[in-house]
């Protein structure tokens, strides 16, 4: 698959990644038809099977449920050839998402990952926002620690998911990498996008298929052929635990 820069980060990721969310949790999720976790070995063949389709970009983090357990124990004997993503700042236990962006918890939350994962690094740390994104960066110790972090060599880049196109902004002063929804309905961050890749900060793009409630190959052909972001975005992020969807969706992005 085609690989692209991931900003100043010195990665490189495929066009196309695949976000976890679906291999660890299936609660309070926004997805359009209820699914059922698969097995611990369905999970380990779902993995390999994106990784054959030339899938270097996983996407995880803590409040996906078993997500990362499951991804750590599936990518033994492979993790250097991945771009390992995850994030910092919400768990979900019980049905109910919990922040927490204080130096303690996201250094543990960092190294719970990483005991889950099985690696001694991830290669892309976001912070999980929540509704009061913008606050997190000002007159918090959220960035610093995360710049810690990166130092010490626990990851290799760090940045940001959040929701509003304000907090995006603001990250562009400190992130690696932006994590940005865009939707063929919701364009809203385009702007955004635009600035981080003239200023060399890597771009991934969430929920491009709208949770599953847009029609696919019209939504991914949107995003990949929208000139105003094309050259910004180093990866399409993509949740499923159908590998001849994603099949489909790799060849899209192809061509």
């Amino acid at each position: 698959m085609d690989t692209r820069p991931l900003g100043r980060s010195g990665l490189s990721v495929s066009h196309v990644g695949w976000g976890t969310v679906k291999l660890g949790r299936n609660t309070a999720v926004k997805f359009p038809e209820a699914f059922a976790l698969p097995s611990d070995a369905e999970a380990r063949s779902i993995v390999h099977n994106m990784i054959d389709l030339g899938i270097t970009l996983i996407d995880t983090a803590p409040a996906y449920g078993l997500a990362e357990e499951r991804l750590g124990d599936a990518i033994l004997g492979c993790r250097d050839e991945l771009v390992l993503c995850t994030k910092v700042g919400e768990t979900f236990k019980d049905g109910v998402s919990h922040h927490d962006f204080s130096a303690k918890a996201v250094r543990e939350s960092l190294e719970e990952s990483l005991r889950r994962l099985r690696t001694d690094h991830v290669d892309v740390l976001l912070v999980h926002a929540d509704d009061d994104d913008l606050a997190l960066q000002d007159g918090t110790d959220l960035v610093q620690t995360l710049q810690r972090l990166r130092d010490e060599g626990k990851t290799r880049s760090i940045g940001f998911s959040g929701k509003t196109t304000e907090a995006a902004e603001a990250a562009l002063g400190w992130a690696d990498v932006l994590m940005c929804a865009y939707t063929m309905e919701d364009r809203s961050h385009e702007a955004v996008i635009k600035a981080a890749g003239a200023a060399g900060v890597g771009v991934l793009l969430k929920k491009v298929l709208g949770s599953g409630h847009l029609p696919a190959a019209e939504a991914l052909q949107f995003v990949l052929n929208n000139a105003p972001i094309a050259s910004s975005v180093a990866s399409v992020v993509i949740g499923s635990l159908n590998s001849t969807r994603m099949e489909a969706n790799v060849a899209i992005a192809q061509r």
